[in-house]
């Protein structure tokens, strides 16, 4: 996605390079060029640049303004993708965590900036069928590899709560819906009950990323291979079978639903059907079975409070995408395919 024309006036670009020169002694020298990346929706990113020295960084810093308790948590970012450095998860090498808001008006962290091709369309645009096809099996078995981390031995304990993991996002995910909602969507208030009735209680407890989806994985620039896994906010303990579902929802919105592929010739394509890549899933993480309606139905209902939620934000100025308004009223869409599917099922 191509950058904003103009850094935006939330923080001065001369304080965050004071604060490098001493935080990154050699990395930044000469003059800083700064630019934002576009396309983001939550937390604000930046690439940041010295380019007499050959530096490269990304920077992911909280927006500005009120937000929701724990909302836009750069620092459990940070500490995910230092967790996960060496595993078999790509992730960027972080460099490092500033908590105070004296240098950006907020909290951030500064990461590597790595080279390669992040796809925010599901179609994969510009690539061959076999590289499509290649590119959904590696999201697979990248999301296998992560719910097979070892999250205790790596002091991951307290990231989470183990357990009734679907019973306490439903309550976050209903009272963020009943605080911030920008408009009535009954099929939303529908679908809190049905889920309600209808839980996974299975124990499984694995890291979960929260956002796992196409357009949060940078692909090599000339190979269906993944560098890095991005956009860590949401990520907790969790039960794996969420992200599953969630990075399941091309096949269940249009194009003009946040870059679906309902409609679209998959076959020709190359992309794998829905099933096929839930079994190349199960099959790299030593899983029986995969998703099913209630996964589904929950990431959907999740997904439309969370489009929502951008829509809140763009009312109060401090969502981070200059098209939060529009995205934000596909709430609605995600919902009715939510319900349409627990309807289809009965």
């Amino acid at each position: 996605m191509p950058a904003a024309p103009s850094i935006p006036p939330e923080f001065d670009p001369a304080r965050l390079e004071a604060f490098l020169r001493s935080a990154l002694p050699g990395r930044a020298a000469g003059n800083m060029a700064i630019e934002r990346i576009g396309g983001g929706q939550s937390n604000p990113t930046f690439f940041v640049s010295y380019p007499d020295a050959g530096t490269r960084l990304v920077l992911r810093k909280k927006p500005p303004g009120p937000l929701l308790p724990s909302a836009h948590a750069v620092e459990r970012e940070y500490r995910i993708l230092r967790a996960l450095a060496g595993s078999a998860v790509p992730v960027p090498p972080v460099l490092l965590l500033h908590e105070a808001d004296d240098v950006v008006g907020t909290p951030f962290y500064l990461m590597e900036r790595l080279e390669g091709r992040v796809f925010h369309d599901t179609a994969l645009p510009g690539v061959t069928p076999d590289e499509r096809r290649a590119m959904y099996f590696a999201m697979a078995e990248t999301l296998a590899a992560l719910h097979g981390f070892d999250w205790q031995g790596a002091g991951l304990a307290d990231f989470g709560k183990p357990g009734n993991y679907y019973a306490r996002q439903l309550t976050r995910w209903g009272r963020q819906w009943r605080e911030t909602r920008t408009r009535e969507i009954p099929a939303i208030d529908r679908l809190i009950d049905w889920l309600g009735s209808n839980l996974d209680e299975t124990p499984d407890t694995t890291i979960v990323h929260g956002d796992f989806r196409l357009g949060n994985l940078m692909f090599a620039p000339s190979e269906p291979r993944i560098v890095a896994v991005l956009d860590w906010e949401l990520s907790t303990l969790g039960h794996p079978l969420s992200d599953v579902a969630f990075s399941c929802l091309p096949w269940h919105s249009t194009p003009s639903m946040y870059a679906g592929i309902v409609g679209l010739d998959r076959e020709g394509l190359g992309i794998p059907t829905q099933d096929e890549y839930i079994a190349r899933y199960c099959a790299a993480a030593g899983r029986a079975e995969g998703p099913g309606r209630f996964h589904i139905a929950f990431s959907l209902f999740r997904f439309a409070v969370i489009l929502d939620g951008i829509a809140a934000r763009a009312k109060t100025g401090n969502a981070a995408a200059e098209n939060a308004v529009a995205v934000g009223a596909m709430a609605e869409s995600f919902a009715q395919r939510a319900e349409a599917l627990v309807e289809a099922s009965r």
